[in-house]
């Protein structure tokens, strides 16, 4: 009895507590955070549908390469040979289930000009150099293709390392260069789209898209995927944005072998993130930076993506912040920083403390301390005003990723079909609440643990550049996707190339067909 009255006295002081002005506000805020989101991705959909109808029309009107050109004429020869070149390099990094799936994407571009394909690895015995050479073999007399090996950074991250190896190497002639991560699933009109968009408007700096999200089911994969969903928004701007996505990032090739703004300078001396750095970079010199509606790319997850492999690849989203190339940088991070944390535990509070009003609803009818001290109507209200919110907000979500998948199946006609059969709403809900309040503890500790380790390679930063760098081989599998680090454990000695094709095999892919005009 005595516990239950203390229990009773608490619940009457917590209720007390989430009924006053200050609490209120805090309530309200969090249900106009969920409202600005679905706002966000309303708008965000509306472009992507935009695009949908604007194909569709394209196909009425008598072109079934919509998906390639807004108009056919220009897969004529005559334009095709016009085209300029481009590099397309891939930094690799171990070999998962869905990676021979997106390299066959990327290499079977339906761009007509002169392409190269540079893939980049470390060393010889990353898994990635011979699943990868095997597919070269398949492919030799229909594309130019070759494996890079890198070597190990020791300056910067290893995937601006292979970046920089791989622009080194690209072609003297190439124009512009495709920096594509080896979890990018490419339409085949992707390279073309960029390369169009470039030629238009040679202001352009840096081309970029977005990864579409598909969950495996698993609660690490939902979290993945609301983590990046608010990210969308700012990508589904059909021309201009502020964002970058370090996936797919198309420059101008002169940039690099001039050195422009220093931008080869500040990758190779301390870099960590690529996007970052070159956002960073393009901010200070007011540089344009613009995301096409088409660049979407569909992202399976890996199907045993586990929830420490998640807070892992938080904990390296969160690290980003703490590393900067200038002050202006580092002033902007500490804007981001402090600005989603707020908003993370600003979207939670109003859940906690709707467990509050409900629990002293049910239990005001046999207590009279907290009958006393709750309003349970008032309550109720800005618990139902945050539910209708809520929905209105998953809503949204769900729309954006249905829109986006049908693009996506549209642009790839040849390819896989995506859809929403294995859609778990509630495990959406619980990834919403679980990554918000899990993102301001891993911004905290990145900020000060100042180290992190990512793919078996464990980096240290000191005034926002990677200073130390110490590989372990203890990790055996990548954070996110799952996929084999070493060779040794995933291939057997002697391993034939026979061997790399029965394992291309696993994976099941129907191989697009090339289109004849």
């Amino acid at each position: 009895m005595a516990a239950m009255a203390a229990a009773d006295a608490m619940l009457a002081a917590a209720s007390r507590a989430v009924c006053s002005s200050v609490a209120v506000f805090f309530q309200i805020q969090g249900c106009c955070i969920c409202l600005l989101l679905a706002l966000g991705w309303t708008v965000a959909s509306f472009v992507r549908k935009k695009e949908i109808r604007k194909m569709r029309r394209k196909m009425i009107d008598g072109n079934s390469f919509a998906f390639l050109c807004d108009d056919v004429d220009e897969l004529e020869h005559s334009v095709q040979e016009k085209l300029p070149r481009v590099s397309v390099i891939m930094p690799l990094k171990g070999f998962g289930e869905h990676n021979l799936q997106n390299w066959r994407t990327q290499i079977t571009s339906l761009y007509g000009g002169p392409v190269e394909f540079l893939f980049v690895v470390e060393s010889k015995d990353d898994p990635a150099y011979r699943a990868v050479s095997c597919l070269i073999v398949d492919y030799k007399d229909k594309l130019e293709a070759k494996v890079v090996v890198a070597g190990f950074s020791t300056t910067c991250s290893q995937k601006i390392h292979n970046q920089l190896i791989g622009v080194e190497k690209m072609h003297k002639d190439s124009k512009y260069v495709l920096f594509l991560d080896d979890d990018v699933r490419l339409h085949p009109g992707t390279i073309g789209a960029l390369t169009k968009e470039m030629v238009k408007n040679p202001e352009i700096f840096i081309q970029t898209g977005y990864p579409l999200d598909l969950p495996s089911g698993s609660l690490g994969s939902y979290c993945i995927y609301e983590y990046h969903m608010p990210c969308s928004i700012g990508f589904a701007t059909g021309g201009r944005t502020f964002f970058l996505w370090g996936g797919c990032m198309m420059m101008h090739a002169d940039d690099f072998r001039q050195d422009l703004y220093g931008l080869v300078t500040g990758l190779r001396n301390g870099g960590y993130s690529d996007d970052m750095t070159l956002a960073a970079i393009a901010g200070q010199h007011k540089r344009l930076i613009t995301s096409p509606p088409v660049a979407v790319f569909p992202h399976p997850l890996a199907s045993d993506l586990s929830f420490s492999r998640y807070w892992n690849y938080l904990r390296k989203q969160t690290f980003v912040l703490e590393s900067y190339v200038s002050k202006v940088n580092w002033m902007m991070n500490r804007a981001l920083f402090a600005t989603h944390c707020y908003l993370s535990w600003g979207f939670i509070c109003p859940y906690a403390m709707a467990l509050v009003h409900v629990a002293a609803f049910v239990r005001a009818p046999y207590s009279a301390i907290v009958k006393e001290a709750s309003d349970s109507s008032f309550g109720l209200k800005l618990v139902s005003f945050l539910f209708i919110c809520t929905l209105t907000e998953l809503v949204s979500m769900w729309n954006l990723t249905r829109v986006e998948i049908q693009l996506c199946n549209m642009l790839s006609p040849e390819g896989p079909k995506d859809s929403l059969r294995s859609y778990n709403w509630g495990l959406v809900f619980i990834a919403v609440l679980v990554d918000n309040f899990l993102y301001p503890i891993s911004a905290f500790r990145s900020h000060f643990s100042q180290s992190i380790n990512w793919s078996g390679i464990r980096y240290y930063l000191r005034d926002g550049k990677i200073s130390k760098i110490e590989r372990e081989n203890r990790s055996k599998y990548t954070d996110l996707g799952g996929k084999h680090l070493y060779s040794k454990r995933t291939y057997p000695p002697g391993k034939s190339l026979f061997g790399c094709s029965f394992l291309m095999s696993l994976v099941q892919w129907h191989q697009p067909k090339k289109y004849d005009v």
